[in-house]
């Protein structure tokens, strides 16, 4: 998810507001989670850039890192006081022995350029964990499948997963956190200009690897998500995508990040609060158009 969304993956852009069982498998894993703690002041582990405007911030904040489901998010909030809106960034990675959160976000506003600007030692006020994770499931053929600052958040997805993992990255140009998923898994790379990996789309390499089965889980833009819903359709598989849209409080009161859901009605469709019925939905139930 990116508001001036840097969900590292939810990265919500918008910069008004700021800037996705059985054995083996953790019961709450296998659990949707509202949690929503008080505000808190975190410190800053470290704050560096890893690509073109592209930043990972690791903060101590123990109850969250306890807390946290693969593909939540938390709200993250400027100090500037005409800034008051939080970010909605995603979870990239958590260590929860240590106490440790990773968000990775990309500078799409004057919010995140303020974070970008935040030193080791550093607070900054976050809030959550907020949103559903992604239901884990226990099956031997895996695939995650990432877009841009989508990829981030599955990276604790690639990690709680057991079972054979292939991993999908799909950039414009350049990459980032590949290194970190083929600790865990087979990654395939895919860039707009081939500066890195395969030149097209990361669809397109799903179907060159030869991707027909398992369970997919995905976040990214609409494009890369509609395109894995019919890669998905045609298939007969499982799919859930973590949906990125514009945020403003990131806990389901102001209403600003409705999508069109699939429902049995006279119209066919309803819609859902992203932050707070999802980020992640079932890739049948959501309507792109």
């Amino acid at each position: 998810m990116g508001n001036d969304s840097g969900r590292g993956t939810i990265v919500y852009r918008n910069d008004l507001l700021g800037y996705h069982m059985s054995i083996g498998l953790e019961r709450e894993d296998i659990m949707c989670q509202e949690s929503y703690n008080d505000k808190v002041l975190a410190e800053i582990v470290v704050n560096e850039k890893i690509a073109d405007r592209v930043y990972r911030m690791v903060f101590r904040e123990k109850q969250i890192a306890e807390e946290a489901r693969a593909g939540q998010f938390i709200n993250v909030y400027c100090k500037a006081e005409s800034r008051i809106l939080p970010r909605p960034i995603s979870i990239c990675e958590v260590d929860r022995e240590n106490g440790l959160v990773t968000i990775v976000y990309m500078i799409v506003g004057m919010g995140t350029k303020e974070f970008s600007e935040l030193k080791t030692g550093d607070k900054v006020e976050v809030l959550g964990p907020l949103g559903n994770g992604f239901t884990l499931r226990d099956c031997e053929d895996n695939v995650i499948v990432g877009g841009g600052v989508g990829a981030p958040p599955l990276l604790e997805v690639v990690k709680r997963l057991p079972g054979k993992k292939r991993v999908f990255l799909g950039f414009r140009s350049g990459a980032f956190l590949v290194d970190e998923f083929r600790k865990y898994a087979e990654v395939y790379v895919a860039t707009d200009d081939g500066s890195v990996g395969d030149k097209g789309t990361v669809v397109d390499l799903m179907r060159k690897v030869g991707v027909k089965s398992g369970n997919i889980y995905s976040c990214g833009p609409k494009p890369m998500l509609a395109a894995v819903q019919d890669m998905a359709e045609e298939l007969g598989i499982n799919a859930q995508i973590s949906l990125e849209e514009r945020m403003g409080c990131g806990i389901g009161a102001c209403v600003g990040c409705i999508c069109k859901i699939k429902a049995d009605n006279e119209v066919g469709y309803t819609y859902k609060k992203v932050c707070k019925d999802g980020p992640i939905f079932d890739a049948k139930e959501v309507m792109f158009e």
